[in-house]
């Protein structure tokens, strides 16, 4: 069944399970609300920013959340790294393309004086400082990190040229203690931690979700706390079950709402194999 079918049948805007959502349609937790609101300040001074978290956890839909309302605000220029594994001299050629200064790889000293000085003249022409954001940047080697660290750094640390976001799993704060990224894990000025979520908060986000793609009634209140209790803390987890749960809904063209008995067929306890049903009308 495509999705559009699948929207159709119950009254969905959009699937609100799947990778695409808008983004005025996401969920946005106290914690994550809080962070944004500290990013939006570092903006006028400068300075490292850190997202972290176990995978699924949401780091890169706040990142999204971040980078639009970054846009809303005037005379920033956001610059949101693509390929953050590159090596030094894609680094910096990359860095050079999100800020409009073209670069040489071979000469890494005028490409170093090259940013500074574009970020240098948006400082003195604007009210805030350029930004980037960089997701999945436990990836990025510590040459570029390093590199990143005193490019932005100006009159002997003093000042801070660009304000930079990084998104990153566990690994990227363990790297912290190294010698040679502990400077670098020095500078961080707001920092959030994305952890577990509790029940009641993954109910929370599975009625918003509801609400928002326009069918707040289609699972049962059982349904919701069953699939909450079951997800281990973590959204990606809970949003790819309610997605399979919908995926079979409306396969059989059940209507709505849809309740737990659904969730017992689609993930049987280990050990009890998945029963098929007949499509509805089916014999």
């Amino acid at each position: 069944m495509t999705d559009t079918t699948l929207r159709a049948l119950y009254g969905l805007k959009y699937h609100p399970f799947l990778p695409g959502v808008p983004t005025d349609g996401l969920w946005i937790p106290p914690a994550v609300e809080g962070f944004l609101g500290r990013v939006e300040a570092l903006v006028a001074q400068g300075g490292f920013a850190l997202v972290t978290g176990e995978p699924g956890s949401g780091k890169s839909k706040c990142l999204e959340l971040l980078a639009v309302r970054l846009a809303r605000l005037s005379d920033v220029a956001v610059g949101v790294m693509e390929r953050p594994q590159s090596r030094l001299a894609d680094f910096y050629r990359e860095l050079g393309e999100l800020f409009g200064v073209s670069l040489t790889p071979l000469n890494r000293y005028g490409g170093f004086k090259a940013l500074r000085a574009r970020w240098r003249s948006h400082l003195d022409t604007t009210l805030f400082r350029p930004v980037l954001l960089i997701d999945e940047a436990q990836e990025v080697t510590t040459d570029c990190l390093t590199e990143l660290r005193l490019l932005q750094s100006a009159r002997f640390d003093s000042e801070s040229l660009l304000t930079t976001v990084l998104c990153a799993d566990a690994r990227l704060p363990e790297r912290f203690r190294s010698p040679e990224c502990l400077p670098l894990g020095s500078r961080i000025r707001t920092r959030l931690l994305l952890a577990a979520l509790a029940p009641q908060e993954l109910i929370g986000y599975l009625e918003f979700a509801l609400a928002e793609a326009g069918a707040p009634h289609l699972f049962t209140r059982e349904l919701i706390a069953t699939l909450a209790a079951h997800a281990a803390g973590n959204l990606r987890l809970l949003s790819h079950m309610a997605a399979e749960i919908l995926a079979i809904a409306a396969a059989r063209a059940l209507p709505a709402p849809l309740d737990e008995k659904l969730f017992f067929e689609a993930f049987p306890p280990p050990g009890r194999p998945k029963t098929p049903k007949p499509p509805r009308g089916g014999t």
